[in-house]
């Protein structure tokens, strides 16, 4: 398993030219090809997994598994997510020094993690607390999201291997309705609904997002 901070995340240098999801794969492509290898099993959430889905119209992935993938809003839904996530990071800067004392209180865990959990109680006030300092501590994001938010995924025509989508029922900043369009446009896909999760159901239900990672990287899933 290889488990990658995008580059400008993380402990990882920003080596890549150009902003979004086709620049931040140039950089994973780079990491495959310093690793020798051809194709793996791909699989990302929101960013992560509309950078999940380049790698595999670019022929590197032998199987694909996204949870809530981004590139798939309309245009009102694209000016909606990048404002609500403008003002999450915003925020996140704003709390990060005094985050242990903010997080302490459940009420205030639920309520500022509410949009991307379905189930944001279950944090701890370390998880919180963490989770807001990477987000406080990631200087291209604004680029980033100005990219992706200006644009579309298109490359579902030219992906050759078996998708798997999930969507979390939850999610509250791309609505699970875009998992459709992500159906119409990645022939190779199929959609599963995630039951009591949000954006980021690895904290809702880890052993729901594992199973749905064991399953996806099953290649006789289609």
């Amino acid at each position: 398993m290889i488990l990658v901070d995008l580059p400008g995340y993380g402990a990882s240098a920003r080596t890549v030219q150009g902003a979004g999801a086709p620049a931040l794969a140039d950089g994973l492509e780079g990491l495959l090809d310093s690793l020798r290898l051809e194709t793996v099993h791909v699989a990302g959430n929101s960013m992560g997994g509309w950078i999940a889905l380049e790698l595999a119209s670019r022929g590197r992935a032998r199987t694909v598994t996204v949870l809530s993938p981004a590139g798939f809003y309309n245009a009102v839904e694209a000016v909606f997510t990048r404002i609500s996530l403008q003002v999450s990071v915003r925020m996140a800067r704003l709390l990060a020094p005094r985050a242990a004392r903010v997080f302490a209180s459940v009420l205030c865990r639920s309520v500022l993690f509410a949009q991307c959990m379905g189930r944001p109680w279950r944090l701890s006030t370390d998880e919180a607390a963490a989770i807001t300092q990477a987000f406080a501590e990631s200087p291209y994001f604004e680029a980033d999201l100005a990219a992706i938010t200006g644009n579309r995924f298109a490359g579902g025509a030219d992906i050759r291997v078996p998708v798997t989508v999930g969507w979390g029922r939850r999610d509250r900043l791309l609505p699970p309705w875009q998992g459709r369009r992500a159906m119409r446009e990645i022939p190779a896909a199929r959609l599963v609904s995630l039951p009591g999760v949000g954006h980021i159901p690895t904290y809702d239900d880890p052993d729901l997002v594992a199973d749905l990672l064991l399953r996806g990287s099953d290649r006789s899933v289609r």
